[in-house]
């Protein structure tokens, strides 16, 4: 059962839709399922494994002592030749699997059989103008809608039983730049997204939809100086202009074309009711040509779901010159310290350093690095700003030097990148996937033009060792201390996911799925998927038996953007495969 944008839907009576879903009749997410999420063990309905994004489960059916039973029993090919990056984290409801893959499409997966039960391919055009692959990082679910965006910049939303398009809406104009590669979030009843496009001097800008119909609900310019807007009764009423006023951050008329994109999408604490999101990059590259802090740019932000006010702001990296963004995910969790609880949220920036801080109003708790070279800054001060090494800011086109190349570390793309880190509510740790790696960057000339490229920067990414790039991280937050580590040759640019079980999942681009000891470190298991592993895994539990799931295919920004370190995996194969593995029950009874 294979459509796409276009074609007109298929003609499927409503007894045959039921016939090839399981228990489509039981199928609605709730408002209240997806708060519950975080607790849930038979399904998986947000993007996170809860609003909170710590990635954790609480099941414990499968644990470090019996995971080496752990076995596939399904798998499905994304077939064709759209063979790029899979980023996606699977969502389970009523036994059906739904995930997205790359250039845009969705699937339907039967949970117990990895049975195809529809797909919808989105009908790209041409020009997109994505900066990092054709992937896609996953559906939101709500009522009896699957909904997804797309790489121009549309939100799809799909019926759950047939893969026909519900309603579709365009969020931003793709030929400027724009794209969608995030997985929306729904809370209160609101769609919530981002943007991509910050290489490509976008305005960034975070928006609300009714996801019943796409009607659009507020939107927040994540660029100083930009109108926000809230849409009621037809009617578009101003709602405050991010920052207050134009140009107290920026010179001239340079927030026009700001990036501060929030291309990884965010997370919602239902304890302060705040929404938390992460921006990128400021554009251009070139950072001679914006004087200032350059706000919201590199930054995490913290809004209102009802319309979209940002309430606090923390900056990672103001005047960010080398790529560094703020876009990594913010995780909210709690934790004892004086008889008090602290209502606390975590990321582990691209920057090098690994941020603490109070979500309930951005205040800075503490930081530290989490990798062991950092070259662009002697540290943080003690509200969290960067203390900068000036000789290691890439100089300007417009000086003696002509443009200085430095080398800094880390690496444009990141101590860690996009992939989601996880946090355990056993052992209080955060489990990161991190790259030690640099980059010569030199900085050049350059003018802002609809759609191409506003980088002014050229650069060269290279290894800091000869034996490995990633590192899986077990990281104290509230100490800084590094507990244990995992070394991987090639760059690590999967996801994480932590249970009760005392377990770690990842994958690597050698094609490995891998579970570790959460204390100890200690590699458990491991299976070969035949390609790069850049999914972020999921656990369930379905018919009293637990479920691991992940997508297996090679690809995103490592080898188009890897420099010296594309060489270490340009013989790495892509792929397209969803990959589920389960501990049957007869293995667990007779332990």
């Amino acid at each position: 059962m294979k459509h796409t944008g276009l074609r007109q839907p298929f003609l499927l009576s409503a007894l045959c839709a039921a016939m090839l879903m399981p228990s489509a009749a039981a199928w609605a997410v709730t408002d209240q399922e997806i708060l519950d999420d975080v607790k849930t063990t038979d399904q998986v309905v947000t993007n996170g494994l809860g609003l909170q994004g710590q990635r954790y489960s609480p099941l414990s059916i499968l644990n470090s002592d019996n995971v080496k039973d752990l076995r596939p029993v399904w798998t499905l090919s994304f077939g064709g030749e759209k063979q790029r990056g899979q980023q996606a984290q699977p969502l389970i409801k009523d036994g059906v699997m739904y995930v997205t893959a790359s250039y845009s499409r969705v699937f339907a997966v039967d949970a117990r059989t990895g049975k195809e039960l529809w797909q919808y391919d989105a009908r790209l055009p041409d020009d997109i103008r994505p900066c990092c692959d054709v992937i896609n990082r996953g559906v939101a679910l709500y009522g009896d809608l699957v909904i997804f965006g797309t790489l121009d910049a549309k939100l799809v939303a799909l019926n759950k039983d047939t893969g026909k398009v519900v309603w579709r809406k365009s969020v931003a104009d793709h030929r400027a730049g724009y794209s969608i590669t995030a997985a929306p979030l729904v809370v209160g009843g609101k769609l919530i997204t981002g943007v991509s496009g910050g290489e490509f001097g976008v305005v960034g800008k975070i928006e609300a939809y009714d996801p019943k119909n796409g009607e659009l609900l507020w939107t927040r310019p994540t660029v100083e100086g930009h109108m926000g807007y809230v849409y009621k009764d037809g009617k578009k009423i101003e709602n405050g202009i991010s920052g207050g006023e134009a140009g107290k951050t920026w010179p001239g008329d340079l927030w026009k074309t700001g990036g501060a994109a929030p291309w990884l999408g965010g997370y919602y604490d239902p304890e302060t009711n705040l929404l938390l999101f992460g921006t990128g990059n400021p554009a251009p590259w070139n950072s001679h040509l914006r004087p200032g802090d350059n706000l919201y740019s590199s930054s995490r932000l913290a809004l209102n779901p009802d319309d979209g006010s940002i309430q606090w702001h923390f900056q990672t990296t103001p005047h960010d010159g080398w790529d560094f963004d703020g876009v990594n995910e913010l995780v909210s969790f709690n934790y004892q310290e004086g008889g008090k609880t602290i209502k606390a949220a975590a990321t582990a920036d691209r920057n090098g350093f690994f941020y603490v801080l109070d979500r309930t109003n951005g205040k800075f708790i503490r930081g530290f690095p989490f990798v062991d070279t950092i070259t662009w800054a002697k540290g943080l001060d003690q509200n969290g700003r960067p203390i900068y090494i000036d000789d290691n800011r890439p100089g300007s086109p417009a000086a003696a030097e002509k443009g200085k190349s430095v080398f800094a570390a880390p690496a444009f793309l990141g101590a860690k990148n996009w992939m989601p880190m996880a946090y355990s509510q056993d052992t209080g740790l955060f489990y990161v996937p991190s790259n030690e790696w640099g980059m010569d960057i030199w900085n050049e000339d350059i003018a802002y033009k609809k759609g191409a490229a506003y980088l002014g920067a050229g650069f060269t990414i290279k290894p800091l060792n000869e034996d490995y790039i990633g590192v899986l991280r077990a990281i104290d937050p509230k100490t800084g201390k590094e507990v244990w580590r995992q070394k991987n040759y090639a760059p690590l640019w999967g996801g994480v996911l932590t249970t009760k079980g005392n377990l770690v999942f990842t994958g690597n681009p050698e094609g490995f799925l891998q579970a570790f000891n959460a204390k100890t470190g200690e590699k458990v298991w491991e299976f070969q998927t035949g390609s790069g592993v850049l999914g972020s895994p999921v656990t369930w539990e379905m018919d009293g038996e637990q479920y691991v799931s992940v997508l297996s295919g090679w690809g995103g920004a490592v080898p188009l953007w890897g420099g010296e370190v594309a060489k270490r995996v340009k013989n790495f194969n892509q792929g397209g495969m969803l990959w589920t593995f389960k501990l049957p029950k007869d293995l667990v009874a007779k332990r």
